[in-house]
């Protein structure tokens, strides 16, 4: 698939707001000295958007991911998804959150590596209480889905790294996110097999799921329709696309 044509947003009425943050900073207080990781981020995803969050080492990528993915809360500002405040939520409420709300696909994978892919996929079903036999139909889905109809007994070391990212993206969509969020989803893998990914996600954003994603690579932040570029904890630019 050719980058350049990468995404359109499947929603043709007016997107809906999943994501808004509103004056949003970061801190960290380290013994005496201090750390402004983000200061003053103001940005919305809309429903269908896809969205590459770029920028050099150090310009607050990683913790401005974290802060959506409810891993991090806010020094300042407030954060709403799906129309609720999320900033301010204790621990436990921010953990639930997180587990109905957001899916996360991890540069290094992050599968358990004793489990099968069958159970890497319902593990986010399993922490929701859902019944076994519902958990195995819905992994069974989602593995054909990402091309692994035929791998759902095989655990992740006799996989290869593309083989173990799509478990990962079949885990991230198995509690039916609102946003999937991913961390350079592309960095471990070769070439040719972070183009297979990088066409994965397209498709299933061009099917209305909306992806935040993490790069230093403009060649792979070219699949995305949005780019949001940081440069010392600040937004330097927005480029935004079109529904």
């Amino acid at each position: 698939m050719n980058p350049s044509i990468s995404v359109v947003h499947s929603n043709t009425d007016a997107p809906v707001e999943v994501i808004r943050l509103q004056g949003v900073s970061k801190v960290y207080r380290m013994e005496s000295v201090e750390v402004r990781a983000l200061t003053h981020i103001t940005w919305s995803v809309r429903q269908g958007d896809f969205w590459a969050i770029m920028g050099a080492s150090g310009s607050g990528k990683s913790t401005l991911l974290n802060l959506v993915g409810l891993l991090d809360r806010p020094s300042e500002g407030s954060y709403t998804l799906n129309g609720m405040n999320v900033a301010d939520l204790d621990d436990d409420a921010m953990s639930q959150q997180r587990l109905l709300r957001l899916g996360f696909i991890f540069q290094s994978f992050n599968l358990i590596p004793q489990l099968s892919v069958q159970e890497n996929i319902e593990l986010p079903l399993f922490y929701r209480g859902w019944e076994a036999a519902t958990c195995a139909r819905r992994a069974c889905e989602l593995a054909e889905k990402v091309g692994l109809a035929d791998r759902l007994r095989h655990r992740p070391a006799e996989l290869s790294g593309g083989q173990c990212q799509r478990v990962a993206i079949a885990r991230a969509l198995a509690n039916e996110p609102a946003v999937l969020l991913a961390d350079e989803p592309t960095g471990n893998l070769d070439s040719r097999t972070g183009t297979q990914i990088m066409d994965l996600l397209v498709e299933m954003n061009q099917e209305g799921r909306t992806i935040i994603m993490v790069t230093h690579e403009s060649d792979i932040a070219a699949y995305a329709s949005c780019r949001l570029h940081l440069r010392d904890g600040r937004i330097e630019r927005l480029e935004q696309g079109h529904p």
